[in-house]
């Protein structure tokens, strides 16, 4: 069958194991160093801000965060911010990088259940040393077919994919807890698209919710995918 479903992509980081909530621990130090200068919820929009423009630059992830927090904290001090605090922002990123993968509930029961039916494709975007950090420590590695580690999830990033391993989108499936880049970019490309919320999400990622799309599913957690993707036939 055209449409048969035989290939299922998971995002990594908040859908297999904990990634926001480091970055939002680190946010929270950052309005700490810098209260003396701004307002919190004013450092954290100058922080997004210059996230936003970085994309481009840094890319996702760690290092390009922490760019971001030592130009905010430039831009904000107008350029006197103390070396101490220059120096506390690198070693927060650091910290970052070297924190230990704490996985999600359900994530490698969720990947073996569909696996013994299914293609496995690890989808993930970042830095491509560190994403391969938190895979191999994550112990779920083996469990993928492929690993794709991409600069953005955009719909010809998933057809390109797709059609590499299966005969494209309408055979396959996204898994992830980001509305924009893992449920609706995959729509759009033709894929199914699955919610699994996580209940942190960075800004950027924040999407409308495709209601009514019959290719578009929300779960409570990954214990239900492997049910769900039964239904599917």
């Amino acid at each position: 069958m055209e449409n048969k479903l035989t290939t299922i992509g998971f995002d990594a980081d908040d859908t297999l194991w904990h990634n926001e909530w480091f970055f939002q621990l680190t946010q929270s130090h950052f309005a700490e160093l810098l209260a003396d200068h701004a307002e919190r919820d004013h450092l954290l929009e100058r922080l997004l801000a210059a996230e936003k423009r970085n994309i481009r630059h840094y890319g996702y992830g760690i290092k390009g965060f922490t760019l971001s927090m030592i130009e905010t904290a430039i831009e904000v001090t107008e350029e006197r911010v103390p070396a101490s605090v220059i120096r506390q922002l690198i070693e927060a990123g650091q910290d970052m990088l070297a924190h230990p993968i704490e996985l999600l509930p359900h994530a490698r029961e969720a990947i073996e259940g569909v696996a013994a039916t299914h293609k496995v494709v690890l989808i993930t975007k970042g830095d491509l040393i560190d994403q391969e950090r938190k895979l191999a420590q994550s112990g779920l590695g083996e469990l993928f077919d492929e690993v794709e580690i991409v600069s953005e999830k955009t719909p010809e990033t998933y057809r390109e994919i797709f059609h590499r391993y299966c005969e494209g989108p309408k055979q396959a499936m996204m898994v992830g807890n980001s509305m924009r880049s893992d449920v609706v970019a995959p729509i759009q490309a033709g894929c199914w698209g699955v919610y699994v919320p996580h209940g942190l999400v960075w800004e950027i990622e924040k999407a409308e919710t495709p209601l009514g799309n019959p290719r578009f599913k929300e779960l409570q957690n990954l214990g239900e995918l492997e049910g769900f993707v039964q239904t599917l036939g």
